[in-house]
Protein backbone atom coordinates (compact mmCIF):
# COMPACT_ATOMS: atom_id res chain seq x y z
CA UNK A 1 0.00 0.00 0.00
CA UNK A 2 1.21 3.48 -0.81
CA UNK A 3 -0.19 6.95 -0.21
CA UNK A 4 -0.64 9.42 2.61
CA UNK A 5 -0.65 8.34 6.23
CA UNK A 6 -3.15 10.25 8.34
CA UNK A 7 -2.12 10.80 11.95
CA UNK A 8 -4.66 11.80 14.59
CA UNK A 9 -4.68 12.15 18.35
CA UNK A 10 -7.07 10.78 20.96
CA UNK A 11 -7.33 10.71 24.76
CA UNK A 12 -8.23 7.85 27.07
CA UNK A 13 -8.77 7.74 30.81
CA UNK A 14 -6.09 5.53 32.33
CA UNK A 15 -5.15 4.40 35.81
CA UNK A 16 -3.20 7.61 36.53
CA UNK A 17 -5.25 10.13 34.54
CA UNK A 18 -5.43 11.09 30.89
CA UNK A 19 -3.53 8.98 28.35
CA UNK A 20 -2.31 10.72 25.18
CA UNK A 21 -2.92 8.44 22.20
CA UNK A 22 -2.10 8.49 18.50
CA UNK A 23 -3.65 6.71 15.52
CA UNK A 24 -2.12 6.17 12.08
CA UNK A 25 -4.40 5.34 9.14
CA UNK A 26 -3.87 5.03 5.39
CA UNK A 27 -6.10 6.03 2.50
CA UNK A 28 -7.48 2.51 1.98
CA UNK A 29 -9.58 0.40 4.30
CA UNK A 30 -7.28 -1.37 6.78
CA UNK A 31 -7.09 -5.14 6.94
CA UNK A 32 -5.69 -5.47 10.46
CA UNK A 33 -4.99 -3.48 13.63
CA UNK A 34 -1.60 -2.97 15.28
CA UNK A 35 -1.28 -1.92 18.93
CA UNK A 36 2.14 -0.33 19.55
CA UNK A 37 3.54 -0.39 23.09
CA UNK A 38 6.61 1.78 23.74
CA UNK A 39 9.39 1.26 26.26
CA UNK A 40 10.42 2.77 29.57
CA UNK A 41 11.11 6.50 29.72
CA UNK A 42 10.20 7.25 26.09
CA UNK A 43 6.97 8.03 24.21
CA UNK A 44 4.93 6.83 21.26
CA UNK A 45 6.07 9.70 19.03
CA UNK A 46 9.37 7.86 18.57
CA UNK A 47 7.49 5.15 16.66
CA UNK A 48 6.05 7.19 13.79
CA UNK A 49 8.20 5.39 11.22
CA UNK A 50 7.24 1.98 12.62
CA UNK A 51 3.54 2.84 12.48
CA UNK A 52 3.84 4.20 8.95
CA UNK A 53 5.52 0.99 7.77
CA UNK A 54 2.61 -1.05 9.13
CA UNK A 55 0.12 1.34 7.53
CA UNK A 56 1.81 0.84 4.15
CA UNK A 57 1.22 -2.89 4.67
CA UNK A 58 -2.49 -2.32 5.24
CA UNK A 59 -2.80 -1.79 9.00
CA UNK A 60 -4.39 0.86 11.14
CA UNK A 61 -2.09 1.53 14.09
CA UNK A 62 -2.91 2.66 17.63
CA UNK A 63 -0.39 3.73 20.25
CA UNK A 64 -0.28 5.86 23.38
CA UNK A 65 2.11 7.36 25.89
CA UNK A 66 2.11 5.23 29.04
CA UNK A 67 1.08 6.86 32.30
CA UNK A 68 3.93 9.06 33.48
CA UNK A 69 5.44 9.18 29.99
CA UNK A 70 5.34 11.68 27.13
CA UNK A 71 2.15 13.74 27.14
CA UNK A 72 0.20 11.43 29.46
CA UNK A 73 -0.69 12.21 33.07
CA UNK A 74 1.02 10.56 36.02
CA UNK A 75 4.25 10.77 37.98
CA UNK A 76 7.17 10.75 35.54
CA UNK A 77 8.62 7.32 34.76
CA UNK A 78 6.81 5.62 37.63
CA UNK A 79 5.82 2.03 36.82
CA UNK A 80 4.84 0.60 40.19
CA UNK A 81 2.24 -1.90 38.98
CA UNK A 82 2.49 -3.41 35.50
CA UNK A 83 -1.03 -4.82 35.74
CA UNK A 84 -2.32 -1.22 35.78
CA UNK A 85 -0.33 -0.52 32.61
CA UNK A 86 -1.68 -3.70 31.01
CA UNK A 87 -5.20 -2.46 31.87
CA UNK A 88 -4.40 0.82 30.09
CA UNK A 89 -3.33 -1.10 26.98
CA UNK A 90 -6.61 -2.97 27.15
CA UNK A 91 -8.46 0.35 27.11
CA UNK A 92 -6.60 1.23 23.90
CA UNK A 93 -7.45 -2.20 22.50
CA UNK A 94 -11.12 -1.67 23.27
CA UNK A 95 -11.05 1.71 21.52
CA UNK A 96 -9.48 0.19 18.41
CA UNK A 97 -12.00 -2.64 18.50
CA UNK A 98 -14.90 -0.23 18.66
CA UNK A 99 -13.79 1.35 15.38
CA UNK A 100 -12.56 -1.85 13.72
CA UNK A 101 -14.58 -4.68 15.28
CA UNK A 102 -13.92 -7.36 12.67
CA UNK A 103 -10.20 -6.87 12.12
CA UNK A 104 -7.48 -9.13 13.59
CA UNK A 105 -5.26 -7.43 16.15
CA UNK A 106 -1.46 -7.58 16.41
CA UNK A 107 0.41 -6.45 19.53
CA UNK A 108 3.96 -5.03 19.23
CA UNK A 109 5.95 -4.09 22.33
CA UNK A 110 9.52 -2.88 22.80
CA UNK A 111 11.77 -3.28 25.88
CA UNK A 112 9.58 -2.56 28.94
CA UNK A 113 6.77 -2.45 26.40
CA UNK A 114 7.80 -6.00 25.50
CA UNK A 115 7.32 -7.01 29.13
CA UNK A 116 3.87 -5.39 29.10
CA UNK A 117 3.02 -7.05 25.78
CA UNK A 118 4.15 -10.43 27.11
CA UNK A 119 1.87 -10.08 30.11
CA UNK A 120 -0.96 -8.76 27.94
CA UNK A 121 -0.76 -11.83 25.70
CA UNK A 122 -1.08 -14.02 28.79
CA UNK A 123 -4.20 -12.19 29.93
CA UNK A 124 -5.85 -11.30 26.61
CA UNK A 125 -4.22 -13.61 24.09
CA UNK A 126 -7.55 -14.91 22.82
CA UNK A 127 -8.16 -11.46 21.30
CA UNK A 128 -4.81 -11.32 19.47
CA UNK A 129 -3.75 -12.72 16.12
CA UNK A 130 -0.02 -12.32 16.86
CA UNK A 131 2.41 -10.69 19.30
CA UNK A 132 5.87 -9.23 18.61
CA UNK A 133 8.36 -8.65 21.44
CA UNK A 134 11.26 -6.35 20.54
CA UNK A 135 14.20 -6.59 22.98
CA UNK A 136 11.76 -7.40 25.79
CA UNK A 137 12.52 -7.28 29.48
CA UNK A 138 11.82 -10.95 30.08
CA UNK A 139 13.20 -13.61 32.38
CA UNK A 140 16.01 -12.19 34.52
CA UNK A 141 17.13 -8.61 33.88
CA UNK A 142 20.43 -8.12 35.67
CA UNK A 143 19.92 -4.33 35.77
CA UNK A 144 17.12 -4.86 38.31
CA UNK A 145 19.26 -6.99 40.59
CA UNK A 146 22.18 -4.57 40.44
CA UNK A 147 20.16 -1.42 41.10
CA UNK A 148 17.93 -2.90 43.79
CA UNK A 149 20.99 -4.16 45.66
CA UNK A 150 22.24 -0.57 46.03
CA UNK A 151 21.31 1.49 49.08
CA UNK A 152 20.81 4.48 46.81
CA UNK A 153 19.74 4.05 43.18
CA UNK A 154 22.56 5.42 41.01
CA UNK A 155 21.56 8.54 39.11
CA UNK A 156 21.84 9.26 35.43
CA UNK A 157 19.85 8.52 32.27
CA UNK A 158 20.15 5.61 29.85
CA UNK A 159 23.28 6.00 27.73
CA UNK A 160 22.10 7.10 24.26
CA UNK A 161 25.00 5.21 22.65
CA UNK A 162 23.44 1.90 23.73
CA UNK A 163 20.37 2.40 21.53
CA UNK A 164 21.64 2.09 17.97
CA UNK A 165 24.71 2.09 15.75
CA UNK A 166 23.08 5.08 14.04
CA UNK A 167 24.52 7.99 16.01
CA UNK A 168 21.63 10.29 15.07
CA UNK A 169 19.25 8.07 17.06
CA UNK A 170 21.14 8.58 20.30
CA UNK A 171 21.53 12.30 19.67
CA UNK A 172 17.80 12.74 19.05
CA UNK A 173 17.00 10.69 22.16
CA UNK A 174 19.31 12.82 24.33
CA UNK A 175 17.76 16.04 23.01
CA UNK A 176 14.13 14.89 23.29
CA UNK A 177 12.32 16.78 26.09
CA UNK A 178 9.58 14.13 26.23
CA UNK A 179 12.08 11.40 27.12
CA UNK A 180 12.75 10.78 30.82
CA UNK A 181 16.42 11.59 31.42
CA UNK A 182 16.48 10.88 35.14
CA UNK A 183 17.35 7.76 37.15
CA UNK A 184 15.17 4.73 37.80
CA UNK A 185 12.87 5.00 40.78
CA UNK A 186 12.95 2.15 43.28
CA UNK A 187 9.18 1.70 42.95
CA UNK A 188 9.62 1.21 39.21
CA UNK A 189 12.34 -1.38 39.67
CA UNK A 190 10.19 -3.26 42.17
CA UNK A 191 7.21 -3.02 39.81
CA UNK A 192 9.20 -4.48 36.92
CA UNK A 193 10.54 -7.22 39.18
CA UNK A 194 7.00 -8.13 40.23
CA UNK A 195 5.93 -8.08 36.60
CA UNK A 196 8.60 -10.57 35.62
CA UNK A 197 7.54 -12.81 38.49
CA UNK A 198 3.89 -12.61 37.38
CA UNK A 199 4.80 -13.62 33.83
CA UNK A 200 6.82 -16.56 35.10
CA UNK A 201 4.07 -17.68 37.45
CA UNK A 202 1.41 -17.55 34.73
CA UNK A 203 3.11 -20.28 32.74
CA UNK A 204 4.02 -20.57 29.04
CA UNK A 205 2.07 -19.57 25.97
CA UNK A 206 1.89 -22.77 23.96
CA UNK A 207 -0.48 -21.92 21.11
CA UNK A 208 0.03 -18.20 20.51
CA UNK A 209 2.00 -16.81 17.54
CA UNK A 210 4.78 -14.85 19.26
CA UNK A 211 7.99 -13.44 17.78
CA UNK A 212 11.02 -12.45 19.86
CA UNK A 213 13.37 -10.09 17.99
CA UNK A 214 16.58 -8.88 19.63
CA UNK A 215 19.96 -7.35 18.82
CA UNK A 216 22.79 -9.66 19.86
CA UNK A 217 24.90 -6.65 20.91
CA UNK A 218 22.14 -5.09 23.04
CA UNK A 219 23.83 -3.72 26.19
CA UNK A 220 20.59 -2.56 27.84
CA UNK A 221 18.60 -5.81 27.83
CA UNK A 222 21.13 -8.49 27.04
CA UNK A 223 20.03 -11.26 24.71
CA UNK A 224 21.72 -13.88 26.92
CA UNK A 225 19.63 -12.74 29.90
CA UNK A 226 16.38 -12.78 27.96
CA UNK A 227 16.91 -16.18 26.33
CA UNK A 228 16.07 -18.35 29.38
CA UNK A 229 12.94 -16.31 30.09
CA UNK A 230 11.89 -16.59 26.46
CA UNK A 231 12.33 -20.37 26.50
CA UNK A 232 9.93 -20.57 29.43
CA UNK A 233 7.50 -17.98 28.11
CA UNK A 234 6.93 -19.19 24.54
CA UNK A 235 8.57 -22.58 23.91
CA UNK A 236 6.86 -22.78 20.51
CA UNK A 237 7.53 -19.18 19.52
CA UNK A 238 9.76 -17.78 16.79
CA UNK A 239 12.91 -15.74 17.34
CA UNK A 240 15.38 -13.62 15.38
CA UNK A 241 18.72 -12.29 16.63
CA UNK A 242 20.32 -9.45 14.66
CA UNK A 243 24.14 -9.49 14.60
CA UNK A 244 25.79 -6.39 16.11
CA UNK A 245 22.43 -4.66 16.63
CA UNK A 246 21.92 -2.71 19.85
CA UNK A 247 18.81 -2.11 21.93
CA UNK A 248 16.42 -0.30 19.59
CA UNK A 249 16.21 -2.64 16.62
CA UNK A 250 13.42 -0.52 15.09
CA UNK A 251 15.94 2.35 14.99
CA UNK A 252 19.01 0.36 13.96
CA UNK A 253 20.94 0.79 10.72
CA UNK A 254 19.13 -2.32 9.41
CA UNK A 255 15.70 -1.21 10.63
CA UNK A 256 14.11 -1.75 7.21
CA UNK A 257 15.13 -5.41 7.31
CA UNK A 258 13.84 -5.71 10.89
CA UNK A 259 10.46 -4.29 9.96
CA UNK A 260 10.29 -6.53 6.89
CA UNK A 261 10.91 -9.54 9.14
CA UNK A 262 8.28 -8.43 11.65
CA UNK A 263 5.67 -7.81 8.99
CA UNK A 264 6.51 -11.10 7.34
CA UNK A 265 5.86 -12.86 10.65
CA UNK A 266 2.59 -10.98 11.11
CA UNK A 267 1.45 -11.81 7.59
CA UNK A 268 2.00 -15.53 8.16
CA UNK A 269 -0.48 -15.40 11.02
CA UNK A 270 -3.17 -13.18 9.52
CA UNK A 271 -5.27 -15.90 7.96
CA UNK A 272 -9.05 -15.82 7.56
CA UNK A 273 -9.45 -17.62 10.86
CA UNK A 274 -7.92 -14.73 12.79
CA UNK A 275 -10.52 -12.16 11.76
CA UNK A 276 -12.57 -10.98 14.70
CA UNK A 277 -10.55 -13.06 17.18
CA UNK A 278 -7.16 -14.42 18.00
CA UNK A 279 -5.01 -17.49 17.74
CA UNK A 280 -4.18 -17.87 21.45
CA UNK A 281 -6.16 -20.30 23.56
Amino acid sequence: MTGTVERSEYTLTGHAGALAGRRWLGANQPTYVVLLVHGYGEHIGRYDHVAERFVRDGAVVYGMDHAGHGHSDGERALVADIEAFVADIHRMHELAGAYHPRLPVVLVGHSMGGLLAARYAQRYGATLAATVLSAPVLGQWEVLDTLLAADDIPGGPIDPNTLSRDETVGAAYAADPLVWHGPFKRETLLGLQAGLAAISAAGPLTSCPVLWAHGDADPVVRLSSTAPGWAQYAPNGESIAYPQARHEIFNEINKDDVLDDVIGFVRRHLGPGSAGGGACR
